[in-house]
């Protein structure tokens, strides 16, 4: 496979999981994703910005958030975001006080 092939493939399985992620699934709550794989659409969002940046292109986190999300994080928030019970913010302060604090 060449190199050209691969990246387009890439692309089109991140374009697939973000769809996933932002029309098939708002149920899922980041906390939730943070929780069991360890990143969230926010961590998506960010390494978007950063490829960005990487590539010449400013980007601020607001920018990044509003293309992934596909709406400002306001509106998301509006529309799915739900707040943390206990037990999912008990697992959250489990999973990152004994590993890495995550950057969202």
């Amino acid at each position: 496979m060449n190199d050209k092939t691969k990246i387009e493939l890439e692309a089109a399985a991140f374009r697939r999981l973000r769809q996933h992620l932002m029309k098939e699934r708002t149920d899922v709550q980041n906390i939730d994703l943070m929780n069991l794989a360890g990143f969230c659409r926010n961590c998506l969002s960010r390494w978007y910005q950063e490829a960005a940046n990487e590539k010449g292109i400013d980007m601020t986190k607001d920018e990044a958030r509003a293309v992934f999300y596909g709406m400002t994080m306001d509106e998301w928030k509006s529309k799915f975001q739900t707040d943390a019970s206990v037990k999912q913010q008990t697992n959250f302060e489990k999973t990152f006080s004994e590993n890495v604090s995550p950057k969202i």
